[in-house]
C-alpha cells in the first residue's frame, strides 16, 4: 500500500477549511441536488447559507467583508465542492472569477457596493465573454456599448453564461464604439432590473444540469460610466491575466473527479461478481484501473505544481494552458475508462458515475477549447 500523498500547499488551516466545507456541502447541497437538476439552478438559500458558513470570496479583504484569505482557500472550498457534489454550484464564477476582476480592476467605491453582499451570497455574480460566434476567439465578439454622457448603452446577446439566470451583477465584455482599436474590449458590469437587460430561459445541457446556464440580452441597455471596470479598452489585458487562475480552477475540477472516479470504481469493481468472480479479480480490470491510478496520480502531482506557482505569482499562461487542456483530457479519459467497468450501471443516471461522465465532457471546452490551448502553448516554444 503507498502512502497517503499531501499536496505541499495544504496545511492544517486549508484541511480544516475543507473539510468544514465538505460536511456543509454533504448536508445542504447533497440532498438538494436532485431538485436543482430538475430546476436547472441552485437556490437562492443555499447562496446565503453558504455565504454564513464562509465558502463565499475568500479573498476578499476584511475591509470589504471577507475573510482575506488566498486563492489556497479558495481551492480548497473547491476540492471539497468538486468531491461532494456534482458540478452544478457556480461559486467557481462567483468566488474564484468575477470577485477577482472588481478587486483587481475595480474602484474601491464598486468593491465597497458589491464585494460585501457577494460575500454574503446577496449578489450573485457571473461574467460574460461568450457569444454564438465568440467562444475561444473572445476578439470577434459583437457586442457593442456605445458612450452617452455619464453612461453606455450596450446592444447585444451573450450565451453560455454560468450563473446567468440568477446573477444579480454581471460583468459583460463589449468592443466600444468610437474605439481607437476596433478589436479593444471594455468590461462593464451590468446589474439585475436594469432596463434593457433581459435573460432566456435555463439552457438545457447533457450534463451539469444543475449548473445556472443561459442566454443574455442586451437591448439599447443603460449602463452607468460608473459601473466600467478598469478602464475603457483594456479589458482584454485584463481577461489574459485572469484566464490562468480560472483554468487553474478547472484543472482542480479536473482533478478531484479523476480521482473520484477511480475510487469509486475501485469499490464497485471489488464488489461486483462476474462468472463466479469480483471483477476486480479480472486482470483486465486490474490493469485499466492501475493506468487511471497513474494518470490521476500524475495528474495531481502536476496540478499541485500549478498551484504552488500561482500561489507565489508565477504561473504563467503557457503552464496554466497546459494544465487545462492535460488535466481535463485525463479526466475524460479516466472517465470513460471507468464507465466502461460498471457496464449498464454506468450509463444509468442515478449512478454518480454516469453524470460524472456527463458532466466531464465540458471541461474540454469551456475556459478556451483543449485546442487553444495547444495553440497557446505551441506559441511559446
Amino acid at each position: 500500500m503507498t502512502a497517503e500523498y499531501v499536496s505541499p500547499w495544504m496545511n492544517d488551516e486549508l484541511e480544516a477549511l475543507r473539510d468544514s466545507a465538505t460536511r456543509f456541502f454533504t448536508k445542504e447541497a447533497v440532498p438538494a441536488m436532485p431538485k436543482w437538476s430538475e430546476q436547472r439552478h441552485v437556490d437562492r438559500e443555499f447562496w446565503l447559507a453558504a455565504g454564513k458558513m464562509g465558502l463565499l470570496c475568500p479573498t476578499v479583504p476584511e475591509e470589504f467583508g471577507g475573510a482575506g484569505g488566498n486563492i489556497l482557500h479558495q481551492i480548497a472550498i473547491t476540492e471539497a465542492q468538486s468531491r461532494t457534489v456534482e458540478k452544478g454550484w457556480g461559486n467557481n464564477v462567483h468566488s474564484g472569477v468575477v470577485t477577482d476582476y472588481i478587486l483587481n480592476y475595480g474602484t474601491r467605491e464598486q468593491c465597497e457596493r458589491w464585494l460585501p453582499a457577494m460575500v454574503e451570497g446577496r449578489i450573485i455574480g457571473a461574467i460574460a465573454m461568450t457569444e454564438s460566434g465568440a467562444g475561444s476567439d473572445v476578439r470577434a465578439m459583437k457586442c457593442r456599448a456605445r458612450r452617452d454622457g455619464d453612461e453606455y448603452v450596450i446592444d447585444g446577446a451573450k450565451t453560455f453564461i454560468t450563473n446567468g439566470l440568477t446573477a444579480d451583477l454581471v460583468i459583460v465584455a463589449v468592443k466600444t464604439e468610437g474605439a481607437e482599436d476596433p478589436k479593444a474590449i471594455t468590461l462593464i458590469a451590468v446589474e439585475a432590473g436594469t432596463p434593457g437587460f433581459e435573460r432566456g430561459q435555463p439552457l438545457r445541457k447533457i450534463g451539469q444540469h444543475a449548473a445556472d446556464t443561459a442566454e443574455l440580452f442586451f437591448d439599447s441597455c443603460r449602463v452607468p460610466v460608473s459601473n466600467r471596470i478598469g478602464d475603457e479598452g483594456a479589458g482584454f489585458p485584463a481577461l489574459m491575466t485572469q484566464m490562468p487562475q480560472e483554468r487553474l480552477i478547472l484543472g482542480v475540477n479536473a482533478v478531484v473527479q479523476t480521482e473520484k472516479a477511480v475510487a469509486l470504481t475501485l469499490e464497485y469493481v471489488k464488489e461486483r461478481k462476474v462468472f463466479g468472480k469480483p471483477l476486480f479479480a479480472m486482470q483486465n480490470t486490474r490493469f485499466v484501473l492501475a493506468e487511471c491510478q497513474t494518470m490521476a496520480k500524475a495528474a495531481r502531482l502536476f496540478l499541485d505544481h500549478c498551484i504552488v506557482a500561482h500561489s507565489n505569482g508565477v504561473l504563467d499562461n503557457t503552464t496554466a494552458a497546459m494544465a487545462k487542456w492535460w488535466l481535463s483530457d485525463i479526466q475524460c479519459k479516466v472517465l470513460d475508462e471507468c464507465v466502461q467497468l460498471w457496464g449498464g450501471y454506468g450509463y444509468m443516471e442515478e449512478y454518480a458515475i454516469a453524470r460524472m461522465y456527463a458532466d466531464s465532457r465540458v471541461q474540454k471546452v469551456y475556459g478556451g477549447a483543449n485546442e487553444i490551448m495547444k495553440e497557446i502553448i505551441a506559441r511559446s516554444l
